[in-house]
Parts: structure tokens; C-alpha cells; sequence
């Protein structure tokens, strides 16, 4: 690789840390070039953004980039490949799904979600089962709706019953 193609591969790098809150480090070692190329189209329908590199390149095009945990540096051994995601849970699903055949690769090295990072292939569980920004808000929302709807439900089902209150309540004077 040369010096121009080294510059240029960081700089795409960059870009990429730089778009995306979300990225994934794997170790895809042991996986053919027909198997990556069908995680690379899965990936794609998903929106998902995956990238083979070299670990010095990685580390290079991190160093400008704020709120690194130090995992993901001491991550970068071995070959190394990325996920990028605007959904913190996306790529976790897709490797989790992409191993039902009985394979261990991707192996999850680190995630790193916003600031926070995620060490070890054991985390894949974890990671997949985190809700997405959208359906946090949408249960948000529920929540906030429910009271309202009690009350609503309520009135519209006990109308013989809060008329009846209302009539005590004015004999009562």
C-alpha cells in the first residue's frame, strides 16, 4: 500500500468515525471472500456501512476523534473489520443472525455506542437486545398517553355511574 493510498484510507476512515456514533470492531479472521461479500450486501440492506482495515490505519483515523474509550485502541489486534450504524443495535443483530449456521466469526472485539464501549464477543447478547432511540420513545410516549386514556376510558365506560355521583352529590346540598 502506498503512502497516497495509506492517507487516502484514513481519511475515508475518518469520515466514517466522524458520520456514525455507532461502530463495531470485529475479527473476521477465518471467513472467505464469498461469505464476507454476502455479510457486506446483508449489511448494505440494513444500512449498515462494513469495512475491512488495518489496525494502524484504524488507530490512525481515531486520534482525532473525542471520547475514544481506550478499550477500542487496545482492541486493535489481529485483523480487524467495522461496522458502522446510526442504530446502536443493528450490527449486533445482523452478526447474532449471521451466525445462526453455527459459525463464531465475525467475533466481536469491541462496540463502541456514542462513548461507552463494549469489550468481548460475550456482548453480542447484550447488545442485540437494546432498544433502538425510536421504540424508547415510542414506550415514552405510551406512557405519558396511558393515564390519559384510563381516564378517558373511564368516562366514556362509566357514564351511568359518574351521572349518578354527580346526583348524589347535588342532593346531598
Amino acid at each position: 500500500m502506498t503512502r497516497k493510498e495509506k492517507k487516502q484510507s484514513i481519511s475515508l476512515l475518518k469520515d466514517k468515525f466522524a458520520q456514525y456514533d455507532n461502530f463495531y470492531i470485529t475479527d473476521y479472521m477465518g471467513l472467505d471472500v464469498e461469505t464476507i461479500n454476502k455479510l457486506r450486501m446483508t449489511c448494505h440492506g440494513e444500512g449498515i456501512e462494513y469495512l475491512v482495515a488495518k489496525n494502524t490505519l484504524i488507530k490512525k483515523a481515531l486520534e482525532d476523534r473525542e471520547g475514544v474509550p481506550e478499550e477500542v485502541i487496545a482492541s486493535l489486534e489481529g485483523p480487524s473489520s467495522i461496522f458502522f450504524s446510526d442504530i446502536a443495535n443493528a450490527p449486533a443483530k445482523i452478526i447474532k443472525d449471521f451466525r445462526k449456521d453455527g459459525g463464531e466469526k465475525p467475533a466481536l472485539k469491541v462496540a463502541c455506542l456514542m462513548t461507552d464501549a463494549f469489550v468481548g464477543d460475550n456482548q453480542i447478547d447484550a447488545l442485540a437486545k437494546l432498544k433502538t432511540k425510536a421504540e424508547l420513545l415510542g414506550e415514552v410516549i405510551g406512557l405519558l398517553q396511558s393515564p390519559m386514556s384510563n381516564v378517558l376510558g373511564a368516562l366514556k365506560s362509566g357514564g351511568d355511574t359518574i351521572g349518578g355521583i354527580v346526583k348524589t352529590l347535588q342532593e346531598r346540598e
